[in-house]
């Protein structure tokens, strides 16, 4: 499988389309963009123009067609996929079709059957369970009965009560649901079964499941996870340390992401930090070879201010925030890691070519998310013309971004006004913050809306935010 020329459909848009494309420069791989109107200017689009393959750029009506990406396949020659986030990343359903249609591609992710098992926020808690894994305490099945569910919310929320939290929250999960979605909090457990069919609903809709999970609420925690690749027959897993993702907007979407989790270096602890990030390495770790992995992927864990740890879920796909990972990562002493480049590699069926022994880590990472978005009035989203999009180049500094620099951009309103990645590295936590305070000082994002009012961004949120990041 390793051997050949193929060609890779990237079955995406926007930022990571244009890294996917520049992995695949990288490895030597021919590879096919796919757009809509709306994306027309999208700098993934001149990336396919000017390197792309022979029938390496198509118009297409919607991302998430899939009948539509697999004719672009088809017609271009393409016999590998990579679905980047969103869209059909997690999709198995989606993978397995992809893998055993009469013209097969190999689906860059992992297989359709460790998809399905671990999308499954419930199978993965029961597996979780059974190897000794810490979790969330709550329903460990999906729950569909409202009356069953409100006994088991008032069962959490009395146990609650005895252990003295004075105003006790109970959350209320779709099961199939994932990255902040089909979640709402429950304060006034009269108000349950109104919440629980609300959630119960927007699952039905959202993701074709009614499941829903009833869990404890942790309070004050930090959002960690666990980096995992693994080669396609899981005969080497390895893992790329541990990122801190607890600064997000009121909507529980990542903003600001460090790594390593944490920095007990330079900040105080109320637990042996170091021992927690070795512990849910290696519980993770334990996971990846049970379910036989076989790509990258990211185990997700909540930690409380005493140090416990629980398991959230496990994304089977590429994320955001791998860069900042890779801006820590060393193998054998050796910086520049491309973890979406190591992505394709395996699933090709290349070797790793190293073990967890030629892995080290150096410094601290820092990831922004620059996005056109009002944080003073709950992250609502901005909509309009990007005149001016400039920054100043830092050997400490990669920026990632679909924006092109040299004319306007008018940002599309059928998706989220994700801009930009800038991923900044320091020798040490301090000079990280410093860093990142450099960079955001010296961003130049200009624009205007349709009625002249000036871009909003959450790029003075995240100065603010950088001098609190991995402090707990």
């Amino acid at each position: 499988m390793s051997g050949g020329k193929h060609k890779i459909l990237i079955a995406n848009r926007g930022e990571i389309a244009v890294r996917i494309a520049r992995a695949c420069l990288k490895l030597g791989r021919d590879f096919v963009c796919i757009y809509t109107a709306e994306d027309a200017q999208s700098g993934h689009v001149r990336l396919a123009r000017e390197y792309g393959a022979q029938k390496g750029l198509y118009r297409v009506s919607s991302y998430h067609d899939a009948n539509e990406l697999l004719a672009v396949a088809d017609d271009s020659g393409a016999d590998a996929l990579h679905p980047g986030y969103g869209f059909f990343a997690e999709d198995y359903r989606f993978a397995r079709r992809v893998q055993r249609r009469k013209r097969p591609l190999i689906f860059i992710g992992p297989s359709w059957q460790v998809i399905r098992d671990l999308g499954d926020k419930i199978n993965t808690k029961r597996l979780a369970r059974s190897l000794g894994v810490p979790t969330v305490p709550g329903s460990d099945k999906p729950i569909y009965d409202e009356m069953e569910a409100e006994k088991f919310a008032r069962t959490i929320y009395e146990f609650q009560l005895r252990q003295g939290i004075e105003h006790p929250v109970v959350l209320v999960k779709a099961s199939a649901g994932g990255g902040g979605m089909g979640i709402e909090e429950v304060h006034d457990i009269d108000l349950f079964r109104s919440i629980f069919r609300r959630i119960r609903n927007y699952a039905a809709r959202q993701f074709k499941d009614e499941g829903v999970l009833i869990e404890q609420r942790i309070r004050d925690f930090n959002h960690l996870e666990v980096q995992i690749l693994a080669e396609r027959d899981c005969a080497n897993v390895v893992h790329f340390g541990t990122r801190n993702c607890s600064i997000q907007s009121t909507g529980l979407q990542k903003r600001l992401e460090a790594a390593p989790g944490f920095d007990s270096k330079t900040l105080p602890y109320n637990f042996d930090a170091d021992q927690l990030l070795e512990n849910i390495t290696r519980h993770s770790l334990v996971m990846a070879r049970e379910v036989r992995y076989d790509s990258i992927g990211t185990w997700e864990w909540i930690v409380a201010r005493d140090g416990s740890a629980y398991l959230m879920e496990v994304n089977t796909r590429i994320q955001v925030e791998n860069g900042v990972s890779a801006a820590i990562t060393r193998i054998r002493g050796e910086k520049g890691v491309d973890l979406i480049a190591e992505q394709i590699r395996t699933a090709l069926g290349q070797p790793l070519g190293y073990t967890q022994a030629d892995i080290s880590f150096a410094g601290v990472g820092l990831e922004y998310r620059i996005i056109a978005e009002d944080p003073e009035h709950r992250f609502t989203p901005w909509v309009g013309r990007i005149d001016n999009f400039r920054w100043q180049e830092r050997d400490w500094l990669d920026l990632y971004t679909h924006v092109p620099r040299d004319c306007p951009y008018d940002i599309p309103t059928e998706f989220d006004p994700n801009l930009a990645l800038g991923i900044v590295w320091g020798q040490n936590l301090e000079q990280a913050r410093a860093h990142g305070r450099e960079f955001l000082d010296g961003l130049i994002l200009e624009g205007q809306s349709q009625n002249g009012d000036e871009l909003k961004s959450n790029v003075r949120f995240l100065r603010a935010k950088t001098d609190e990041v991995l402090s707990f």
